[in-house]
């Protein structure tokens, strides 16, 4: 008689068949909070229908064919035609075409548009990030094109459709369309006032013919791209589109992919204009100020992806210690176990909180608010992104070996955690963004003390924190040698106070504990043992 060798005993169950929305507490409190009650019903059952998709078997199954089989170049058909196209996976079709339709790129005109699409951005990132990087390049070329009234009101219609067109035809022809971007050029990398593309004018008011390269332009494929180039007055905002309007194709040369270390699902070409058309975007000299609004946005959703591989990390965390037993019990029931999922959850909580204020912010639009972004989001794409990839390390490493396994999922998320905090401007960038806007626009800095403000008094370590912080903003001599400790503090400083005017207690009181008080030691996990962990871990457990 044969014996059973490999029964199967004490494995977690797969993270399926839910709805990530609903089943995220913070995400869930954070849309409610942000989100006028006459509208809450209609976005909440959106972001729900999103939820139930992203948690669904058959969209797990899509986001890792996109990353089992990447796209590749084709510079030529088969008799010697220059072509330059990218062939993706159909997987990669499905999820980019589903998130349009959910209105990933419909936030400008929306009412709660931004704090929708916020949350169906953090949502859709635990999917599969790859296919975020186009739709957050098409919602963010809105802001950069409205420089132009004539060319807003062409493209705009186009870029906030619920409509994927994949083909490579007229955009006159199409419901929808999706935007790129190339700024970053081998040369200057992002000090792209160092850029040599070239842009000589043509007959045509307001037309000009590129000739250079970009050394980074992501997603290749889609309809139009925003570009800096050298024009006779200076640095220059473009359009450039991929075919033209008579049906011809624009002057793109791919010369290759770029062999990246995560984001597999999405392409990222050197491109080569030789004669390429383009129209002006702003006035000629003015690129970096046509293109801010661009940048801040895409930045913004630097945050919400990290704040959303953060939450898948912890949420897969979680889920398996909730269900593993070892050493005469479950995981999440014991002191040191509970104690890594509470820290990890702090990250996360202190993540998606900051991430969804941002967005309401944008929804705000008042100059107060404004002002506000204009500290708070160079100071959150710094930290956030940075705190992404020690999250998603950790909560693999709750695993055990299951998370060092490309079927668990987390080792996707552990190849991916570094991307936002390079891409739009690494760490420095950021940071020495944040010094200009203390060092000239006053407005900032107000704005962003009376957001931080408005708990003082509530916590005795917060107000600490604050009051060292406002002695480094008193001291700007010398300032960049430290500009990463002050951006830190920031950051730390808005998301505590933000934690303490919503969280719940037992999560701020544990947050401004470690990160603002100093109890804390170098690694996750070492959270003070008086804390209520338990209360904290259970919070981040997905409610499935």
């Amino acid at each position: 008689m044969a014996r059973t060798t490999h029964t199967v005993t004490n494995q977690t169950p797969p993270l399926v068949g839910y709805d990530v929305f609903t089943a995220d507490r913070v995400l869930t409190e954070a849309v409610e909070r942000h989100t006028a009650p006459g509208l809450l019903d209609e976005v909440r059952d959106d972001l729900s229908a999103l939820g139930r998709a992203a948690g669904s078997a058959q969209l797990q199954e899509w986001g890792a064919q996109a990353n089992d089989n990447p796209p590749g170049l084709r510079t030529h058909d088969r008799y010697g035609h220059r072509i330059d196209e990218v062939e993706f996976h159909p997987a990669w079709h499905r999820l980019l075409g589903k998130g349009v339709s959910a209105g990933l790129t419909a936030a400008w005109d929306r009412p709660a548009g931004h704090v929708r699409r916020a949350a169906g951005f953090l949502v859709w990132t635990q999917v599969e990030a790859g296919n975020c990087c186009p739709l957050s390049m098409t919602h963010a070329a809105v802001p950069a094109l409205r420089a132009d009234p004539s060319l807003a009101a062409e493209w705009e219609p186009r870029l906030t459709s619920m409509v994927y067109d994949r083909e490579l035809r007229p955009a006159h022809l199409k419901a929808g369309v999706v935007f790129g971007m190339g700024m970053t050029e081998k040369q200057g990398g992002s000090d792209v006032r160092a850029n040599t593309t070239e842009a000589r004018p043509l007959a045509e008011d307001g037309t000009y013919e590129l000739t250079g390269h970009k050394w980074f332009c992501s997603a290749p494929m889609s309809d139009g791209f925003l570009v800096l180039a050298q024009a006779p007055g200076g640095l220059t905002c473009f359009l450039v589109p991929r075919v033209l309007a008579d049906g011809t194709r624009n002057v793109f040369l791919l010369q290759r992919l770029k062999d990246k270390l995560g984001n597999r699902s999405n392409a990222s070409a050197e491109v080569e204009f030789d004669g390429t058309w383009a129209r002006r975007v702003g006035d000629e000299g003015a690129g970096v100020r046509t293109i801010i609004g661009m940048v801040a946005a895409t930045r913004l959703d630097c945050v919400l992806g990290s704040a959303g591989l953060m939450r898948q990390a912890v949420a897969q965390a979680v889920h398996h210690a909730a269900h593993r037993e070892a050493f005469g019990g479950k995981l999440l029931d014991k002191p040191l176990m509970r104690n890594v999922l509470a820290d990890l959850a702090l990250e996360s909580e202190a993540a998606t909180t900051l991430g969804l204020r941002l967005a309401a912010a944008y929804d705000d639009g008042g100059e107060q608010e404004l002002a506000f972004l204009r500290l708070a989001v160079p100071a959150a794409k710094y930290w956030v992104t940075k705190r992404c990839s020690s999250v998603a390390v950790e909560a693999a490493e709750c695993l055990g070996g299951n998370g060092y396994v490309e079927e668990s999922g987390l080792p996707r998320l552990v190849r991916e955690s570094p991307l936002n905090s390079v891409w739009e401007g690494a760490g420095n960038i950021q940071a020495l963004d944040v010094l200009r806007a203390l060092q000239r626009e006053p407005q900032a800095l107000n704005a962003f003390l009376v957001e931080v403000g408005r708990v003082r008094g509530a916590d005795h370590r917060l107000d600490g924190a604050m009051k060292n912080l406002l002695a480094e903003f008193a001291d700007l001599e010398g300032i960049e040698g430290r500009a990463r400790r002050v951006v830190e503090r920031m950051a730390l400083v808005l998301q505590g106070a933000l934690l303490v005017q919503h969280a719940p207690p037992e999560v701020a009181d544990a947050f401004c504990a470690s990160r603002l008080g100093g109890d804390w030691g170098s690694a996750f996990g070492t959270l003070p043992p008086s804390l209520d962990l338990t209360s904290i871990a259970e919070r981040a457990r997905p409610a499935v």
